[in-house]
């Protein structure tokens, strides 16, 4: 009898979308090695390579995009057949912010899971940095926010997120350069005060190449090779590299990322997301 699991397909599509057996198995919370034996188990079955696997990555083989496709249907029909019966009701509209470096790594998967199991709650998502979130906060403009924990503003602890320098992949080694050029957010970020804070301490000159409160900015400064950048591990693209104390750079205090509710979040849609981030999201 053919039979898919959907639990193993769960874990095909986290690997997709980490593109890393070792990210994919945080996003299951499962170890690597219960993650690798399911999904090897699933290709000895089907007699099929699911994945290529590369020296820093992993990605999807034909048979295996075609899989996570169907797999992605069937996990969203799953979803939506439960709500269906266990929460028939629930509507409405949740206003959601968070910055970009969270919205683009550690987002996605979660809002796409509670749309399919809360398919008639509308998610509206503000992209700002977190300093400038907590006024939204504070004055209901938006309900929840994911958000680094900056001063002025209480959230619910979520987890730990390193910080790491992201470096160019082809070998430059621009992290020998004096002043040290860097690319940082604009002021006010958490790891910007930390970086900096870090390379005077190590008594590191640097400059200041590129400032901007977007991500993609900084990884296209880092990409082109002119400067180095201080970002959450979370959102370090595999095309990057991350640097250390092995280039002579400082280590940085990770981030506290923090789920901040306004006072009027107190709805079911509300409640129902808020704890499906701090469940999927808690280390």
């Amino acid at each position: 009898m053919k039979t898919l699991d959907l639990d193993v397909l769960s874990m095909v599509v986290a690997v997709a979308d980490a593109g890393s057996f070792v990210r994919g198995a945080v996003l299951v919370h499962r170890s690597q090695s219960a993650l690798s034996m399911q999904v090897k188990s699933l290709e000895a079955a089907l007699g099929k390579s699911l994945f290529v696997r590369r020296a820093r990555s992993v990605v999807p083989t034909q048979e295996g995009q075609v899989l996570v496709e169907y797999a992605r249907r069937m996990l969203a029909l799953r979803d939506e057949a439960w709500a269906a019966l266990v929460h028939p009701d629930v509507k409405g509209r949740v206003v959601i912010g968070v910055p970009d470096d969270y919205a683009s790594s550690l987002l996605p998967g979660v809002l796409r899971k509670f749309s399919a199991t809360y398919p008639k709650v509308e998610i509206q998502v503000i992209g700002l940095p977190s300093h400038a979130l907590v006024s939204l906060v504070k004055e209901n403009k938006i309900d929840l926010a994911c958000m680094t924990r900056v001063k002025g503003v209480r959230g619910e602890f979520i987890r730990l997120e390193p910080t790491v320098w992201a470096g160019a992949a082809r070998g430059d080694a621009l992290w020998k350069e004096r002043p040290l050029p860097i690319a940082v957010f604009a002021t006010g970020s958490v790891a910007r005060a930390n970086a900096i804070r870090a390379l005077k301490r190590a008594r590191i000159a640097y400059r200041t190449s590129y400032e901007s409160p977007s991500l993609l900015g900084l990884l296209s400064m880092v990409e082109a090779g002119l400067a180095i950048a201080p970002i959450a591990r979370c959102a370090l693209p595999e095309r990057l590299v991350q640097l250390g104390r092995a280039q002579g750079l400082p280590a940085l205090p990770p981030l506290e990322i923090v789920l901040a509710r306004s006072a009027g979040s107190k709805r079911p849609e509300c409640e129902f997301l808020a704890g499906q981030i701090l469940s999927e999201l808690r280390a």
